[in-house]
């Protein structure tokens, strides 16, 4: 589509800007889908901080055409400076600590939130695989331990926290056993929210996006209420944080090696794919700058058909085989994170 043409038909309210929320608006109502994906998400975070004009407009369809790497290259340089723009407004000023009494409070409601989480995962199981498979997955969780940080010296990074798999395109692409093929992520997702309510604002906290359509893209109905509406994250449409390589996460992680974080906590989904290759890539690049790769499992998603045993993986799980990988390559894979 010609690009004056586009920008007219984003531009519902015709004063010579594309908002946020017009972009979703529109896109929904010309149907974009996966072969807009990419220039949704693009559009998605240039419009993060303020609507773009019919010239910034432009700018950056043309430096798309111009670009091998088209809506994952330079273009991305236009984004919001993560650094300015990514804490959220009620941080203060880069965290917030709270009282000895209230810490004890909420270690204990988080030990006790993550129990459950295992108790729901480990019923799911059962109802589905049976006891053996979930006495198995119980037997693996007993051989990892709790991690204990301090909100001053970690950092979080929650995985594509998105819509897409739970309701969306992710789901729906699974075919008839989806509802019960995501209740992990579900939980997870949940999980995630628990946490965020805890810790979101405390401590520097990032996340991915996986270009979904719209209706598909916006973080899971269950962090939606949480997540700051202008929040920053970084673009992700393979299973590696650090591609492309223009997304801004390699600067983050400099910043945060650069105050002193001493580890790098990862959640999210799903944990066979994008966490395990994220993790695995994280430890490899940060393996002399003094800072541990942590892979919290309470916070992990994966489909439910992910932890029963495989030929592919030598007779394990695909859940098994991904945390043999990653303690492999020094992630430290623990069964959950309580912060102090």
């Amino acid at each position: 589509m010609i690009p004056d043409l586009l920008f007219e038909r984003l531009d519902l309210n015709k004063d010579g800007r594309v908002s946020r929320s017009e972009l979703h608006t529109a896109a929904e109502r010309m149907g974009w889908h996966w072969q807009e994906a990419p220039i949704f998400a693009l559009l998605d975070l240039l419009t993060i901080s303020e609507p773009i004009t019919k010239k910034q407009f432009s700018v950056y369809l043309q430096q798309i055409a111009d670009d091998p790497m088209g809506p994952y290259g330079r273009v991305l340089l236009n984004a919001p400076d993560y650094l300015a723009a990514s804490r959220p407004r009620r941080n203060q000023p880069f965290f917030r600590q709270r009282s000895g009494a209230d810490d004890v409070s909420h270690k204990h409601q988080r030990h006790v939130e993550d129990s459950d989480v295992e108790r729901k995962l480990n019923k799911v199981l059962e109802k589905r695989f049976g006891t053996e498979i979930a006495n198995g997955f119980s037997s693996l969780l007993g051989t990892l331990d709790t991690y204990r940080s301090s909100t001053n010296d970690a950092v979080l990074l929650i995985i594509d926290p998105q819509r897409s798999f739970t309701k969306g395109v992710w789901k729906q692409s699974i075919g008839i056993d989806a509802t019960t093929d995501v209740e992990p992520i579900v939980i997870a997702f949940a999980n995630c929210a628990r946490l965020l309510k805890l810790i979101y604002g405390r401590m520097e906290t990032t996340f991915t996006r996986c270009p979904f359509p719209p209706g598909s893209y916006d973080w899971d109905e269950r962090l939606a209420g949480i997540i700051d509406s202008k929040q920053n994250y970084f673009i992700k449409p393979g299973n590696s944080v650090f591609f492309p390589p223009l997304n801004g996460f390699k600067d983050w992680l400099k910043f945060c090696v650069s105050k002193g974080k001493g580890t790098l906590i990862i959640g999210g989904c799903t944990l066979n794919s994008c966490v395990r290759v994220s993790s695995i890539e994280s430890a490899t690049r940060l393996k002399n700058r003094n800072i541990r790769v942590v892979v919290d499992l309470s916070i992990c998603g994966v489909r439910l058909r992910n932890y029963l045993p495989s030929p592919l993986y030598e007779g394990v799980s695909a859940v098994e085989s991904a945390i043999r990988q990653m303690t492999d390559a020094d992630v430290q894979v623990v069964r959950r994170v309580e912060y102090i």
